[in-house]
């Protein structure tokens, strides 16, 4: 659906020309897949979908659209919508009126617009509410109006920029959910940005990771959090603990990470040697897991998340530590 050809970005700085906020980014976006561009704040993220919605234009490369070059056709010439982090509903005018609001500006004729409207408020479990103004709905409603408003014109891509983010924590979880249904009964493609991860690891078919203006990892959800190729990378997806090694018969010096559920923990006397000793920090009671903050021999900082506490283990106790070869992934910086 969306190929991005080595496009770069770069906006004019004062009195220091120039800053890049892309730097050659190469991606592919298949049909009916619900895609997320993952990254820190000033990764570049943002500034892509703005390219891809035609908001921005590349300093270089290419952008397809069903595989027809769009680098430089304007925002209503491609076949996507964009829904923002503000809703930007219009105050004045009913949940019905501003969901037909595209509709009537491309001059859809009045039965088939109501129609679309109704259909798309269905879609978004809104259909009671087609009469009410935005400021008698809830965040969550809000949101689902705006989704309403980009699908009416059934465009082939969805932009999706931080939609969830003005939403509390139930909120959203629920809402990812929804926007995953969404995208499934529609079966329009979905890019999405984000910043957190746990909603990309939820929803996504795929994620690109994304730092300092360039891709770092592509991949699905689960071989992104089991198998990171940098150490950023390993550190933004979840939790992990990222030790110095040395390649066996080489000497080379290597990066290894370890994730705190895949690390044992257990006092000496339990009769295991393990790998590494070290003393236990704090212990931190999560509900469903146990987080034990561990210093180990060399001063390095390790955690081990259990599902079940270790009896007795508190802070100040000595502890050994083990994990299976397999748990290890090895990382360029």
């Amino acid at each position: 659906m969306i190929t991005i050809e080595n496009v770069s970005k770069s906006f004019p700085t004062k009195g220091v020309g120039a800053s890049t906020a892309l730097d050659g980014v190469s991606l592919q976006i298949q049909d009916r897949e619900f895609f997320t561009l993952l990254g820190p704040s000033g990764c570049g993220k943002t500034t892509l979908l703005r390219i891809i919605a035609g908001f921005e234009l590349p300093t270089a490369g290419t952008v397809r659209i069903e595989g027809a070059d769009s680098s430089f056709l304007p925002p209503q010439k491609r076949p996507v919508n964009t829904v923002f982090q503000s809703y930007a509903l219009f105050p004045h005018m009913t949940v019905a009126e501003n969901v037909g609001f595209g509709l009537q500006m491309q001059k859809v004729p009045r039965a088939e617009r109501d129609l679309r409207v109704a259909e798309v408020l269905r879609l978004v479990r809104l259909e009671t509410m087609a009469a009410r103004l935005p400021r008698q709905l809830s965040g969550g409603q809000q949101q689902r109006v705006a989704l309403a408003r980009a699908l009416a014109p059934r465009p082939k891509v969805l932009l999706l920029d931080e939609p969830l983010s003005a939403l509390d924590l139930k909120l959203r979880k629920e809402m990812q959910s929804e926007l995953k249904r969404l995208q499934r009964e529609t079966g329009i493609t979905f890019v999405l940005v984000t910043h957190d991860q746990e909603e990309a690891l939820a929803m996504s078919d795929h994620i690109a990771v994304m730092s300092a203006g360039r891709v770092l990892q592509i991949g699905e959800p689960r071989e992104i959090y089991d198998n990171p190729k940098s150490r950023f990378v390993a550190d933004f997806i979840g939790e992990s603990n990222v030790l110095p090694g040395a390649m066996i018969g080489r000497g080379n010096d290597i990066l290894i990470a370890v994730r705190p559920e895949r690390i044992a923990v257990s006092a000496p006397a339990s009769g295991s040697a393990g790998r590494i000793r070290g003393t236990v920090t704090a212990v931190t009671y999560l509900g469903l897991d146990t987080l034990y903050e561990i210093v180990i021999e060399n001063g390095e900082r390790l955690r081990s998340r259990t599902r079940q506490s270790v009896d007795g283990l508190v802070a100040g106790q000595a502890v050994v530590l083990d994990w299976s070869s397999d748990a290890e992934r090895h990382l360029t910086n």
